[in-house]
């Protein structure tokens, strides 16, 4: 009895055992279908549709060209600019992405013709668009390099990964029934095949090479990434053969698509490296700086130098004792990814601290103020000179005007300025010596008047070897001026 209750019991445990298993398979199952419905793609794509629409984007000529020569006069506009959107919007309206698409179709395809057709109208379109921004760059008088320059002339994995994932989007949207041009558009955006023609074209107008083969570098990996793309999604999608290519040949294409990404996706890598690299001793840097280089009413400011691995500190406020930051070159040494780099301390804008260098400092602030003593020195004999020698024309003026005295008792006083004249015909800038005099008899008839001041001036320009000698006659009941 016992042995038969036994029994019942363990078939009741696998039952439901069973029950469980089916119930957990067919979970599974449903997750699968539902995935399987969600990501399919070969349901819904037009597959002749799309070859036919890749075929067309190919050709390069009449008005695609000259829509691609607008847009690469904006995308260099916007990048001597430093003006992002004005990049973006040159990259919407670039036709860059045709005869790329068309190389991985035609590979994949197996259509020699939509291959060579592809490749040529590739370099065409490479070729105007480098003529293109070379001759803008060398005309424009913005020569300064920017920050939208500059981000495309080192490039990594990451691009890499943004041209593969690009690529798949773009062919995935090219194949859907209906064109989806949001996602072409931003595909045109993410991958960014414009801006580094521009870049290379910067490059060669002003023989900096060293951008122009970063840029051009960038545009492969963008270039032959979407290619592959594009061959591996309509591989999956089983488009149609061009014509019938045995195993053998098939296997030769895939190894040479392989080929040539692993020879663009190699140096990436390494690029990638550095930049990582970069990034973590710079983050330490920061660190260092946040957690050690602390004095109270001083301030810190950090640059890191990622080309000579050098981090320089300006410390402002309150100055700090050369033994503590001894002791913070000691811990910078002992930091994480910093032991083989260098760090430089400076005090307000003096020069870079080192154990030797104080009494340095102290005689060249002893001389910058010597020097500050004698222009002080200089201005004042300047002041000095000038001085006496107002007061050496204010003696020459008391014989001067006695001399006037004893010659023409016709005349009760005079006096002296000199007047500064700007003629602005010639612009020339003349001094004359202004002597004003009054008669003593207001009877004096104008023709004796004239001759007066006839002989005086005559008499004033060769006692002084002047020329610029004018006399004015001054009437003392009358603010009237009258020239001589």
């Amino acid at each position: 009895m016992e042995l038969q209750e036994s029994q019942s019991q363990q078939s009741s445990a696998d039952n439901t055992l069973d029950a469980n298993q089916q119930r957990i398979t067919g979970i599974w199952q449903n997750i699968t279908a539902f995935l399987g419905d969600l990501l399919d793609i070969r349901e819904g794509s037009e597959r002749e549709e799309t070859i036919e629409a890749v075929r067309k984007d190919i050709s390069f000529q009449g008005h695609n060209a000259w829509i691609l020569v607008f847009s690469i006069f904006i995308a260099s506009i916007g990048l001597n600019a430093d003006a992002t959107a004005v990049v973006i919007g040159a990259m919407l309206i670039s036709p860059l992405m045709g005869p790329i698409v068309g190389m991985g179709l035609g590979t994949a395809i197996n259509d020699a013709t939509m291959l060579r057709r592809s490749l040529i109208n590739l370099g065409v379109m490479v070729g105007l668009s480098l003529l293109t921004a070379t001759l803008y760059f060398f005309i424009s008088p913005m020569k300064e390099i920017t920050d939208e320059l500059a981000a495309r002339t080192y490039p990594t994995i990451l691009d890499v990964l943004i041209a593969i994932f690009g690529g798949l989007a773009l062919i995935v949207a090219k194949a859907k029934k209906g064109t989806i041009s949001n996602a072409i558009a931003g595909v045109a955006i993410a991958t960014a095949l414009m801006p580094p023609l521009c870049t290379a074209g910067y490059g060669i107008a002003t023989g900096q090479w060293t951008y122009f083969v970063g840029a051009m570098y960038l545009f492969c990996i963008n270039a032959v990434f979407i290619a592959l793309s594009t061959f591996l999604v309509c591989k999956l999608l089983r488009f149609p053969m061009a014509n019938y290519a045995n195993q053998a040949k098939r296997k030769r294409v895939s190894r040479w698509a392989s080929l040539i990404g692993f020879l663009v996706l190699l140096p990436s890598i390494w690029l990638f490296y550095q930049l990582y690299q970069d990034q973590i001793m710079n983050s330490a840097a920061n660190s260092f700086v946040k957690n050690i280089v602390q004095y109270d009413g001083m301030r810190p400011n950090e640059e890191w130098d990622k080309v000579t691995q050098t981090l320089d500190i300006v410390m402002l406020g309150e100055p700090v004792p050369e033994v503590i930051i001894e002791e913070w070159r000691k811990k910078f040494k002992q930091t994480k990814h910093l032991s083989l780099s260098k760090v430089r301390f400076y005090q307000g804008n003096s020069k870079p601290l080192a154990s030797n260098e104080g009494v340095e400092m102290v005689q060249e602030e002893l001389i910058d103020k010597l020097r500050l003593i004698q222009d002080k020195d200089t201005h004042i004999k300047a002041l000095e000179d000038q001085l006496r020698s107002l007061n050496s024309r204010s003696k020459d003026f008391d014989v001067l005007s006695e001399e006037v005295r004893l010659n023409y008792p016709q005349i009760a006083s005079i006096s002296y300025a000199a007047s500064v004249n700007k003629d602005f015909i010639t612009q020339k800038t003349d001094t004359i010596a202004v002597y004003n005099i009054i008669f003593n008899d207001s009877t004096l008839s104008i023709e004796n008047r004239s001759e007066v001041k006839t002989r005086m001036g005559k008499w004033l320009r060769y006692r002084l070897q002047s020329e610029k000698v004018k006399i004015n006659e001054i009437k003392p009941d009358v603010s009237e001026v009258t020239n001589s």
